[in-house]
């Protein structure tokens, strides 16, 4: 949707005045492997030639964006995410090179069947165009973690970059926690599904990709302990954006067509990407529509 009030966004931007051009910013929110939509979104701004002025990440969306942050286009993030994840035998090379060292490490603080070190496998997937900090991105990044014992949202902007997307990232029972600057960090979208607010007076106008979806299935069948656990996330983190979208949208809010993938279907990259291809050309309508509110505002 288009945020109800273009105006009302526009004034609190500082953008309206004749020599303003209409610059966007983008918040890429969390939601596992519906996240891989996000690819479409990139895609959809560089077809139209849009550079972002700042980018804003929660899980998932905190991994796109230092993708794009860094200078990768969408289809550099496209063919990058298709070579890697749609081979089971790439995806288990992998993770066998990053197997404990030792039988005592495998053990240590308990035995962790379900809990990956997310900081190693971001360093094992991701491409090596991403750098190590925030400060050597092309474009402003920040990310959002949550503080498990502080319960309290933790924007990061700075320092070492794959830890921040690491906390951000660190999906509970699926990633270990990550300890980064004195606080156990877990998944950014407990706290801020959709971090747009992020960019508040960062553009003209915010875009907001929202993946995380909801509970699918036969009402009939009661869903598995996971699909319980990982539908009343998804339950809770809708609730927190609703909250969010009554108080200050953003100017341009989308939800790619990906709920009835899980949160772990990596493997079905291909199929998430074709079943979102709907939201280039949605998005581009948002964008039109915005420019065009702008460029009458010039006129007046």
């Amino acid at each position: 949707m288009i945020a109800r009030d273009l105006q009302e966004m526009d004034e609190r931007s500082g953008a309206g005045s004749p020599a303003d051009t209409p610059t966007f910013a983008i918040a890429f929110g969390g939601g596992g492997a519906r996240g891989l939509a996000h690819i479409n979104v990139i895609e959809a701004l560089d077809e139209l030639g849009i550079r972002p002025t700042a980018i804003s990440g929660s899980s998932i969306g905190a991994i796109m964006g230092a993708g794009m942050a860094a200078g990768m286009s969408g289809r550099d993030i496209r063919e990058y995410a298709i070579a890697t994840l749609s081979r089971r035998a790439e995806i288990a090379a992998r993770l066998w090179r990053m197997r404990p060292a030792s039988f005592g490490e495998m053990l240590g603080g308990g035995i962790r069947f379900s809990q990956f070190n997310i900081e190693k496998v971001l360093k094992s997937f991701l491409p090596d165009r991403i750098p190590d900090t925030f400060e050597e991105l092309t474009i402003p990044l920040s990310v959002t973690a949550t503080d498990f014992y502080g319960q309290r949202e933790v924007p990061i902007a700075e320092g070492d970059l794959y830890s921040a997307i690491a906390a951000s990232a660190a999906i509970p029972a699926v990633f270990r926690p990550v300890r980064r600057d004195d606080c156990i960090l877990i998944d950014g979208g407990i706290y801020n599904p959709v971090p747009f607010d992020h960019l508040k007076n960062k553009a003209a106008f915010v875009i907001a990709i929202d993946v995380v979806g909801g509970p699918e299935g036969d009402i009939g069948k009661f869903p598995s302990s996971i699909d319980a656990m990982f539908g009343a996330s998804q339950l809770m983190m809708q609730s927190i954006i609703a909250t969010r979208l009554r108080t200050d949208p953003p100017a341009i809010f989308l939800r790619p067509n990906v709920a009835r993938f899980g949160v772990l279907d990596f493997l079905r990259v291909e199929q998430v990407l074709r079943d979102s291809a709907g939201i280039k050309e949605e998005l581009k309508r948002a964008v039109d529509a915005a420019i065009t509110y702008v460029e009458h505002r010039e006129l007046e």
